[in-house]
């Protein structure tokens, strides 16, 4: 997305766009049209610095559950200075002017927007949420998705919004468009979820709302932090190939028999190898995100599956999974229930709290027993 400040005076450019609905299958968006995901994480678990790793990771048996130390909220800055107005051109080719920027609504379908907003320091000029922005500071804003993951024309308006930042994870896109109509300024970033834009979507953030130093800082912080995290994961994973835990990402909502295993293109592929595991996902040259069927579960045959933990308590937990997909129970990690869940709406936010995420899950692999 480029940036760059208008001269004063100049009129909003509004640009309508037709768009079609498909399942963007290599991005973790596709998710948008997967029914059930949301959920709000926690925070308390141990730190990977103060936990003793066990001797071999692929003899664990049981399943655990990552949570994160410090789910608290840092911003990088307290009330900055907003540059506006300020002109971007967002992801989708669209100039957009954003003159007054004091009432923000910043959704997507894993809360990462939102908390992108707070973590520059401009939590307070935030008007209302989505389902899976729950962190404690934002909990009380109201809801502009009240059925599920689907946005209320109504309940966007009557916030009075100055301007929405959104990707394609949420809709309807008719409602965008009408806001659009209504003179709100849309601005869609990147709707794609990986260690490899972690940055860059905290600076399309940052310039669609004026403070594009404090973006820059912020994702300085952020990628410093995830480097860091993932060399401290390294020092203690198993540094030979043939002993990586061979893992996969499924994603699972039993009530509506949904079961997709994710892989290359996804941004799991990213997660997993900063994990100091193995993707035999994308090994297997699965693509993006596909439903799980037997015949990918067995030529994975992973020594642990990574969910989300709204997933795995929509099948029944762990025997509730193990039954509804026999094949599962087939490989190194169903016989041994190795199996690490994570909070839906931490686990693959790819946000500003990446390394904290990182660091928890990291506990759960590498240290099981002292995880929640």
């Amino acid at each position: 997305m480029s940036y760059r400040r208008p001269a004063r005076g100049s009129s909003p450019t509004t640009r309508l766009i037709a768009a079609t609905a498909v399942l963007v299958a290599l991005t973790l968006a596709g998710c948008a049209g997967i029914p059930g995901l949301g959920g709000i994480g926690a925070s308390g678990g141990p730190r990977l610095a103060d936990v003793t790793p066990i001797p071999d990771p692929l003899t664990h048996q049981g399943h655990s559950t990552a949570v994160m130390a410090d789910a608290a909220l840092h911003p990088i800055a307290t009330n900055p200075v907003q540059h506006l107005p300020v002109t971007v051109t967002d992801v989708q080719g669209t100039e957009v002017t954003i003159t007054d920027a004091s009432r923000i609504l910043a959704l997507d379908i894993y809360g990462t927007l939102s908390r992108t907003v707070y973590e520059l320091g401009l939590g307070d000029q935030v008007v209302g949420r989505d389902t899976s922005s729950g962190f404690a500071e934002i909990k009380g804003k109201q809801l502009v998705t009240p059925v599920g993951h689907d946005l209320s024309a109504e309940a966007i308006l009557a916030l009075q919004p100055s301007v929405i930042i959104t990707d394609t994870s949420l809709g309807p896109w008719d409602v965008l468009l009408q806001m659009r109509e209504s003179g709100i300024p849309v601005v869609i970033v990147d709707s794609h979820r990986s260690l490899d834009n972690v940055g860059s979507l905290i600076q399309q953030v940052a310039d669609a709302l004026g403070v594009h130093a404090e973006g820059a800082q912020l994702a300085e912080r952020t990628n410093a932090a995830i480097e860091a995290k993932t060399a401290e994961i390294a020092a203690i994973a198993p540094a030979e190939h043939d002993r990586k835990l061979r893992t996969v990402f499924l994603y699972v909502r039993g009530q509506a028999g949904v079961y997709y295993m994710f892989g290359a293109g996804s941004g799991t592929d990213s997660l997993i190898t900063a994990l100091g595991a193995r993707d035999v996902a994308t090994e297997i040259d699965w693509q993006g995100m596909r439903p799980l069927n037997d015949e990918g579960v067995i030529k994975a045959a992973p020594d642990l599956l990574l969910m989300m933990t709204g997933g795995l308590e929509s099948v029944g937990g762990v025997d509730g999974l193990l039954t509804s997909f026999p094949a599962l129970a087939t490989t190194p990690a169903g016989q041994n229930r190795r199996i690490v869940d994570m909070a839906d709406s931490d686990v693959l936010a790819f946000g500003p709290a990446t390394a904290d995420v990182l660091d928890a899950l990291a506990v759960a692999i590498y240290a099981p027993d002292a995880a929640r």
